[in-house]
């Protein structure tokens, strides 16, 4: 209870600006837990039963990634090679454009939350310097209350930045990672279509 008891108080103490500190902490708290509800629900690796299956795909969720992958894939059999990997090409994109979704607002928070702990600590130092008088220092302990008050909006901005950053990089890596198993797998299944023509092809 103390612990909360001292927190609320450093918070109260850190002026306005940890007002919009608290809104970037609560929107990259949401984003983070947004994008891991996604990657854990539509962006799971299937298993080799799953791949190999003819229903496999089917029985992931409808935005499952690699299901949304295997549909210009398996669908319009007799189209020519060219059109089904353009509409792959496409779909990866579309693919990859929605499980980035978020990404830039933890980017700009990873720079716009240490601004305003910046721009707390520079707030909490003019209100310092005010207090000295004509005479010398007036309220020693009203100087002391603005550099605290510095301190504290620089501390919650560098962790509001650091939390956004190493989120940011996560799931910048694991988005990398998932779409370079998409590509494997596409060129797996384009590879496979080709052998199936040319040998189509080739018989008497």
């Amino acid at each position: 209870m103390n612990d909360w008891m001292t927190f609320a108080s450093a918070v109260q103490l850190g002026g306005w600006v940890i007002y919009p500190l608290s809104v970037l902490a609560v929107i990259a708290i949401t984003i983070v837990i947004d994008r891991s509800y996604v990657f854990l629900r539509f962006a799971r690796t299937p298993d080799v039963t799953a791949r190999t299956a003819a229903d496999g795909f089917d029985r992931l969720p409808a935005r499952h990634v690699f299901r949304r992958l295997s549909v210009p894939l398996t669908d319009h059999a007799a189209a020519p090679i060219w059109y089904r990997e353009t509409k792959t090409e496409a779909l990866a994109a579309t693919i990859e454009r929605d499980m980035s979704r978020g990404f830039w607002v933890l980017e700009t928070i990873v720079t716009a939350a240490p601004l305003l702990g910046l721009l707390g600590t520079i707030v909490g130092m003019m209100h310092s310097f005010q207090l000295f008088g004509g005479n010398g220092l007036v309220n020693p302990g009203g100087v002391t209350g603005g550099v605290a008050q510095s301190l504290v909006a620089t501390a919650i901005g560098l962790v509001v930045a650091l939390f956004s950053l190493f989120a940011f990089n996560y799931f910048s890596r694991r988005l990398e990672r998932l779409m370079d198993e998409l590509e494997s797998f596409a060129n797996e299944r384009l590879s496979e279509i080709r052998l199936a023509a040319e040998q189509q092809g080739a018989a008497p």
